[in-house]
């Protein structure tokens, strides 16, 4: 896969959007700033979006703000939107659903009237102002910010991300892994998830997850205690925290790594939101892991996008009587990779040369023994003692070459010598080497 995220930008973020006072999380509720800016309601998005604001890039910017109206609007990876975005803007889209046009072409009018009535209740600005407010921002296509990695997605591209952290995600996803696997997960499946998050990130490389519980959680757990880099990619807003027991893990994603979402301010999340944020895991990483999943899981979704990306897709087996183990050993027959560290996961996904260690049994001191040592070694018997004429014949050499050796073996504390017969040294007996 070809180095993701270079190139030229044709804008960039403010400075603002990359620093200010970090906000609690709300559980239930979306920020309160986003209500506060409602005072809005009767403007249309075509004429928000033709006024300036501090709150979002480029004053002179209405891509960026028709971009978040489109956020709004549309659901992730709306491939019919997305379709649109190829021949026309995005204030051209956006124009067309606010103004009295007639369908565009694969939209029927029902399906034109329900992202119509959403055009309505759009309101950029204050959108935009609540992702400052959280001291995040909102990338778009050709930020110098934007993962370029994401355009792989086609027509199913986010229309923008909203970012909270002060990291650059661009730079992050650079070098990133995707772990996934179940919420319901065994302590087995969260100890791996956390030693592989852990050796990912003090190894210099990403950790992206979905912020979940299970093996999301442990994965994002794993880096945050080495410090190391880890982005939460959401089914929400980055303002609502989801899962509610997680609050406490997302509120530290947002204050030391990054939280993503595709979805503005304020948006809860919904079963078919989760499988789409999905593949934008998938398109973000270089590689996919996936530790304990069942038959059914959203893992499998993740690792199936990532296989139809031209991604990295890895394995980490369980056993084989582990339900939860079923759907990782199902990819591991496929196209899958095993994999059982950090180390193994860096030798498919990262530069040539970044090898795992070979891997070997522990040394014994019989390893460093010559052939003709080793030989006569063997035939020294196990209880007892034995002449020298005895193991020359077992040992196939003549007697003065087994002699020289057994002196050999005396010298390194393999053997004993009682008067003329010799023997094995006893455990606790030989010499340090033995």
């Amino acid at each position: 896969m070809p180095p993701p995220g270079g190139g030229a930008a044709s804008r960039s973020v403010p400075s603002s959007a990359s620093s200010g006072p970090s906000s609690s999380l709300s559980a239930a509720s979306p920020l309160t700033s986003v209500s506060s800016c409602q005072a809005e309601a009767g403007t249309r998005p075509l004429d928000v979006i033709s006024r300036t604001s501090p709150a979002v890039g480029p004053p002179d910017d209405p891509e960026r703000l028709a971009r978040a109206v489109l956020s709004r609007i549309a659901e992730p990876g709306d491939a019919l939107v997305g379709g649109w975005l190829t021949s026309h803007t995005p204030q051209e889209v956006v124009a067309a659903l606010t103004e009295a046009r007639p369908p565009w072409k694969g939209a029927g009018e029902q399906r034109w009237e329900g992202l119509r009535l959403r055009a309505e209740e759009a309101r950029p600005h204050a959108d935009l102002a609540a992702i400052e407010a959280l001291g995040g921002r909102f990338v778009c296509p050709g930020d110098t910010e934007w993962p370029r990695q994401l355009d792989d997605l086609g027509t199913g591209r986010p229309f923008g991300l909203w970012v909270r952290g002060s990291a650059s995600l661009r730079v992050w996803a650079l070098r990133s892994v995707a772990v996934v696997g179940s919420r319901a997960c065994t302590e087995y499946g969260a100890h791996c998830a956390s030693l592989l998050g852990a050796g990912l990130a003090e190894r210099g490389w990403t950790v992206v997850s979905g912020a979940a519980y299970g093996i999301d959680a442990g994965a994002h757990r794993g880096a945050l205690a080495v410090r190391g880099p880890t982005v939460g990619v959401l089914a929400c807003g980055v303002d609502v925290a989801y899962p509610r027991g997680h609050q406490e893990l997302i509120r530290l994603l947002g204050d030391r790594g990054l939280l993503v979402a595709e979805l503005p301010p304020g948006a809860h999340p919904t079963r078919s939101r989760f499988v789409l944020r999905n593949r934008v895991i998938a398109a973000l990483s270089r590689g996919t892991v996936v530790i304990e999943a069942a038959l059914r899981s959203g893992a499998l979704v993740t690792a199936r996008r990532a296989l139809g990306l031209g991604r990295h897709v890895m394995g980490l087996p369980g056993p084989v009587t582990s339900g939860l183990s079923q759907g990782v050993h199902e990819l591991l027959r496929g196209e899958a990779t095993v994999v059982t560290d950090a180390d193994e996961v860096i030798e498919l996904v990262g530069m040539m040369g970044e090898l795992a260690p070979e891997r070997r049994g522990p040394a014994v001191p019989r390893d460093a023994l010559s052939v003709g040592a080793g030989g006569v070694l063997e035939a020294v018997p196990g209880r007892g003692a034995c002449d020298l004429a005895r193991i020359a014949r077992s040992a196939g050499m003549p007697a003065d070459v087994t002699l020289a050796r057994l002196h050999e073996l005396r010298a390194l504390g393999f053997v004993e010598r009682v008067g003329e017969r010799w023997q094995l040294v006893r455990a606790g007996d030989g010499h340090s080497i033995g």
